[in-house]
């Protein structure tokens, strides 16, 4: 037969695993108790007739315990279902505590309150963004520094050793007979092709620019200091001005050669070249380079 005094008695001069002494007082760690605190009306052991709320996944429930059911432990509380609206929950909760003392009924419906209130504070920090501090143990931080001081020396050894293959491959130590890894030899091999033509666009570049050049000269001057001088030539000039006319087309040459030379240095600006022309005075019958 159970006795609430004497149980009571027990548990508050003796030993009780619940209940937690602090400066300011002693709290119960019970999750049926309806307050918290230890005391004799409180205590869901030293009461046969106890009732309190409690919370399943944003549920609340309302369990309830009765003599009645004091032999039978598994089925001592008896649940009921609350609903989510605050004054629908206080109706269920006077129809089902209509008899009972008003301290309990009164307990229970302020631990209603407080809880619903709990749970629209959580609902409203759900929504907000706020920063989440994460830390970090040392042991991670050591290990993580060590995978990168190996990964790094990894990195640098197998960089050492395709350097070295790559010569050895440029020397010719290994004759016609390669055991290298087959995507470093394409890649390598990737590389030089790509030189080689590099270095034909720049030849087939070259050489079609003088062609242009070329062109251009023509059809801007249409040949004519070209058929002039032949025709001054052919008229009759003496073998002096025949000699001074082959110096100054070495001249012209030798400065044409040097223009071609600077030119040749600066192809990838794609800038154009200069142009020599040859003009010849009657008054004085010299010829005279303009550069343009």
């Amino acid at each position: 037969m159970q006795h609430d005094e004497v149980i009571w008695q027990v548990i508050r001069h003796n030993h009780c695993s619940f209940m937690t002494k602090i400066t300011t007082g002693n709290f119960c760690r019970n999750p049926y108790n309806v307050t918290g605190i230890c005391n004799r009306s409180s205590c869901p052991l030293a009461n046969s007739r106890y009732a309190t709320i409690r919370d399943h996944d944003g549920v609340f429930y309302l369990y309830m315990k009765t003599i009645e059911r004091a032999h039978m432990p598994n089925k001592l509380w008896e649940r009921v279902k609350l609903p989510r609206n605050y004054e629908k929950a206080l109706e269920i909760i006077d129809k089902h505590l209509m008899y009972w003392p008003k301290y309990l009924v009164h307990k229970t419906k302020q631990r209603l309150t407080k809880m619903t209130q709990m749970r629209i504070r959580m609902r409203k920090l759900a929504l907000k963004t706020r920063e989440k501090i994460m830390t970090t143990p040392r042991k991670e931080i050591k290990r993580e520094a060590r995978r990168g001081e190996k990964a790094e020396k990894a990195a640098a050894l197998d960089k050492s050793i395709e350097n070295e293959l790559l010569e050895r491959l440029k020397k010719g130590v290994y004759g016609d007979i390669y055991n290298y890894p087959v995507e470093a030899y394409n890649k390598v091999l990737d590389m030089e092709a790509a030189s080689e033509d590099e270095i034909e666009e720049e030849i087939e570049y070259v050489e079609g620019y003088e062609e242009l050049e070329e062109e251009d000269d023509i059809e801007d001057f249409g040949g004519l200091a070209i058929r002039k001088s032949h025709i001054d030539v052919d008229d009759g000039v003496d073998d002096e001005d025949e000699e001074a006319v082959a110096v100054d087309r070495k001249r012209v040459k030798r400065h044409s050669k040097h223009e071609k030379d600077e030119s040749d240095a600066k192809l990838k600006k794609k800038k154009k070249a200069r142009v020599l022309v040859e003009v010849e005075r009657e008054d004085t019958d010299e010829r005279q380079v303009v550069v343009q």
